[in-house]
């Protein structure tokens, strides 16, 4: 039986090393070099940043717009639907898979972080983590501050308030905020006036 690399064991939520490992430091830094690119470009050069970005994902779906600055670890881990729009200062930590449907807004200073540390001191100073994937369905907003935690899943419809943190999966169709991030309530037929 052979050894499972480091990626390897990332991409099944297993314990690995990122710090000290050759392939991973490498696809860092070449993702870094990628957003360090996007994010120098003049705001006018669509077509550059598009292609960029499309370099850098796994998946695109059809539209998109990111506004710069932007920052991921991996990006080939990113899939994103038609219609996303990300606003400044979104950062995507990506060490497991991080996918957004159709028509998802996100505001500006947001994290979806996959990457997370043992408790244990002794163990997480050797450079172990884990990395648990996020899915983010189709139609979602999530406002402005809002920080998403590993292994989460905001279903279709809802409504992330600002400056709240997601620990906890979030069905589809309500409103949550808060910290932690909590329901408060169903999306109904009155909230078209808004």
């Amino acid at each position: 039986m052979t050894e499972m690399t480091e990626k390897e064991k990332a991409s099944r939520g297993l314990l690995y090393n990122a710090y000290y490992d050759k392939e991973l430091i490498d696809e860092r830094a070449y993702c870094k070099a990628l957003c360090y690119e996007y994010n120098q470009l003049h705001p006018a050069k669509i077509e550059e940043r598009t292609a960029l970005i499309q370099k850098l994902f796994g998946k695109i779906g059809g539209s998109f717009l990111i506004e710069p600055p932007f920052m991921c670890d991996y990006g080939y881990n990113i899939e994103i639907g038609s219609n996303f729009y990300a606003n400044h200062n979104c950062i995507i930590l990506d060490a497991a898979k991080v996918v957004f449907g159709d028509n998802v807004m996100i505001a500006p200073n947001c994290g979806f972080y996959t990457a997370g540390h043992p408790l244990d001191a002794e163990r997480r100073n050797t450079g172990l983590e884990y990395a648990y994937p996020i899915k983010v369905g189709s139609n979602v907003w999530i406002g402005g501050n809002v920080v998403v935690l590993p292994g989460i899943t905001i279903g279709d419809n809802a409504v992330i308030g600002a400056g709240s943190v997601v620990t906890k999966d979030i069905p589809p169709g309500v409103v949550a905020f808060g910290n932690p991030c909590r329901v408060t309530r169903e999306i109904i037929d009155g909230d078209k006036k808004f």
